[in-house]
């Protein structure tokens, strides 16, 4: 099948939309919409979030070193957007939202309590790219909502959270689950 040449650009769709939220003390409270945002270890668990240096967020950031990545939801969407759009040097997005700034474990960062995880981060390194810098972070601790939790196995059920993600322009419910990690290669276990 032909394809079309495009001019380079991020086309790695969809991302997970997340709320960031930041600050060491309510005065300086804030919430930025991220999707450029990801893994980059597992030991010792890493990432990664991606913010213009002219973002208020980003000063916050650069004085904290601190921030909670805050996965969305469905119900969260309305808030994710508008915390995209508007910014921290105009508004109390917490208030604004009716969103609640929970206390974190480990930082002094605050949680958004509506959001079913929330990742603890202490920044490790800034990369300056050119349009973003990429703020590197070490994972200090993850808080996740019990009313999520299986009981049976112990494990997160996100899918019952009805996360969002983002692409190109676009907030997306994440839809049916196809398949586990590995399941291409597992035995068939159906007895005959």
């Amino acid at each position: 099948m032909p394809k079309v040449d495009w001019k380079p650009g991020n086309m790695l769709y969809p991302l997970p939309a997340v709320m960031v939220s930041m600050g060491n003390k309510p005065e300086n409270y804030n919430i930025i919409t991220i999707a450029w945002t990801g893994t980059i270890c597992s030991d010792p668990p890493m990432l990664y979030i991606s913010v213009r240096p002219g973002r208020h967020s980003y000063q916050v950031l650069k004085e904290t070193g601190e921030f909670v990545i805050n996965l969305t939801t469905k119900d969260l969407a309305h808030a994710t957007d508008w915390c995209g759009v508007r910014s921290g040097r105009q508004y109390n997005k917490f208030e604004e939202m009716k969103l609640t700034p929970g206390k974190s474990s480990k930082i002094s960062a605050p949680t958004i309590d509506e959001a079913p995880i929330n990742i603890e981060c202490k920044v490790v390194d800034v990369k300056p790219l050119g349009t973003h810098d990429m703020f590197i972070a070490e994972v200090v601790n993850v808080q996740a909502d019990e009313k999520y939790m299986d009981e049976k196995t112990g494990a997160f059920n996100l899918h019952k959270a009805k996360p969002i993600c983002y692409s190109h322009g676009h907030y997306f419910e994440v839809g049916k689950r196809l398949g586990k990690f590995g399941y291409s290669v597992e035995k068939n276990k159906t007895k005959k």
